[in-house]
């Protein structure tokens, strides 16, 4: 079990859009079981690759309640090639954004492709928490946090509480 430390935002390789993979070797297969390790010992259901300092376009996501078996999707170079005209608003948080939430619009349903942890072409139909969850996913491959979806003054006032939480933490250290 490798857990990777999770990178905070402001760090700027959150804000860079990360590369694609194109061919999934043992390397990336890697990759996809330290993100699992690192996002389950945060109690994480999603992260993306740049979280953990990679610039590639992996993700992985676990959307199982606590009293469902777990079920880890790794995706690579994930495309959603459909998504619904539904929209729901549902709150996000994110592992790179620690203790922040808020409210972010996003399509109810989506049509994902993929290589899966084999290497595999698959194509997937997602919605609810999944479906959210993989669009959350996606969004930091392109460098945007769940933060850039809303105005800017809301924006503005989860940072300040982000870097107030990150001066106390420095503080009592």
């Amino acid at each position: 079990m490798t857990v990777r430390p999770i990178l905070i935002a402001p760090h700027p390789v959150l804000k860079r859009p990360a590369e694609a993979v194109g061919t999934v070797d043992a390397e990336v297969r890697q990759l996809m079981d330290d993100m699992l390790d690192s996002m389950h010992a945060a109690n994480g259901i999603g992260l993306a690759a740049p979280q953990v300092g990679v610039l590639k376009q992996v993700i992985v996501v676990d959307v199982a309640g606590p009293d469902e078996p777990a079920n880890p999707l790794c995706l690579a170079d994930p495309e959603i090639v459909w998504g619904s005209p539904e929209t729901v608003l549902g709150e996000e948080g994110c592992l790179s954004l620690p203790d922040q939430f808020a409210d972010v619009v996003r399509s109810e349903r989506i049509r994902v492709r993929f290589l899966d942890r084999d290497g595999g072409r698959r194509e997937m139909d997602a919605g609810g928490l999944l479906a959210r969850c993989i669009q959350h996913e996606m969004d930091h491959l392109q460098g945007i946090l769940f933060v850039d979806h809303l105005s800017s003054l809301k924006r503005n006032m989860i940072l300040r509480r982000l870097a107030k939480t990150r001066k106390q933490l420095a503080a009592a250290e």
